[in-house]
C-alpha cells in the first residue's frame, strides 16, 4: 500500500459539533488542505484553532488545479480536500483527483463523516435498504429524460436542490412520478432551524409555494414505485 498523500474529509453540514477527532488529527498533520471556499474552511479551521496553507480547489477551478497538486502530492506533500460541508466528492469537487491519484500510484484515504443525504433519508420512513442517490437533477438539458427514467424506479430516490430551485423540482416530480406520490423535504439539516415536511409531492410542490423565502441546503427523499 503506497503511504497516503490526499485526505478526504468530510465537514460538518451544518453543527461543528459533527466533526470527527479523526477528521480534526488529518486537518491538524497535513501540509495544506485543499478547500472548496478558503472563507468557509477558514472559519472553521479557526473554530478548531488549527492553522494550515490553504489552496483553493473547486468546481470551476479544478481540472486548470488539478496537475499543479499531484506535482506536488509526488513530491510527498500531504493534503487535505475539504468542501463547504458534508464529504468531498458528493456532488461536489473530488473525484477527478482521487481517479488521477489513483492512476499515479499515490495512496489516497477517505475518512467517514457528515453527508447530507443520509439524515434525510432516514427521517423520511421509506426505508434505506435499497435507494437511489441522484445528487443535482440536469439544470436544463436532459432533465425531462431523467425524471421519465426514474418514474418506474421502485427503489428510494433521493436529490440535492437549491431554495431558488425546489418548489419547481417538486412541481416537475409531482408531474413526471405522479401527484400523490410520497416524498420528504428536508432543509437545514443539523442546525438551529432544521425542517422535514413530509406529504405527497403535490403537497409539498403547493406548500414550498406559498412561503415567502426558502433558505438552506434542501434534500428531497422520493417513495419508490409502489406499483
Amino acid at each position: 500500500m503506497p503511504d497516503t498523500v490526499l485526505y478526504l474529509v468530510p465537514t460538518p453540514i451544518g453543527n461543528l459539533e459533527d466533526i470527527t477527532l479523526r477528521a480534526i488529527r488529518i486537518l491538524g498533520e497535513v501540509d495544506t488542505v485543499l478547500a472548496e471556499d478558503t472563507r468557509t474552511s477558514g472559519r472553521l479551521m479557526q473554530h478548531l484553532g488549527l492553522k494550515k496553507p490553504m489552496l483553493s480547489y473547486h468546481l470551476h477551478n479544478e481540472h486548470q488545479t488539478v496537475a499543479r497538486v499531484l506535482d506536488r502530492l509526488e513530491k510527498g506533500e500531504r493534503m487535505a480536500l475539504v468542501s463547504d460541508a458534508g464529504t468531498p466528492g458528493i456532488s461536489d469537487p473530488g473525484f477527478l483527483l482521487v481517479r488521477e491519484c489513483l492512476g499515479r500510484g499515490l495512496g489516497v484515504e477517505c475518512l467517514p463523516g457528515a453527508t447530507a443525504f443520509v439524515p434525510a433519508l432516514l427521517k423520511s420512513g421509506f426505508g434505506a435498504e435499497r435507494f437511489v442517490f441522484e445528487g443535482f437533477l440536469p439544470v436544463k438539458k436532459g432533465r425531462q429524460t431523467r425524471l421519465r427514467e426514474l418514474a418506474t424506479e421502485t427503489r428510494t430516490l433521493i436529490f440535492y436542490e437549491s431554495p431558488h430551485r425546489i418548489v419547481k423540482t417538486l412541481e416537475q416530480l409531482a408531474e413526471a412520478l405522479g401527484p400523490d406520490r410520497l416524498a420528504s423535504v428536508s432543509r437545514e439539516l443539523t442546525k438551529l432551524f432544521e425542517e422535514t415536511v413530509n406529504g405527497t409531492l403535490a403537497e409539498l410542490a403547493a406548500q414550498f409555494a406559498a412561503r415567502t423565502s426558502i433558505k438552506g441546503e434542501i434534500v428531497v427523499v422520493v417513495q419508490g414505485n409502489q406499483e
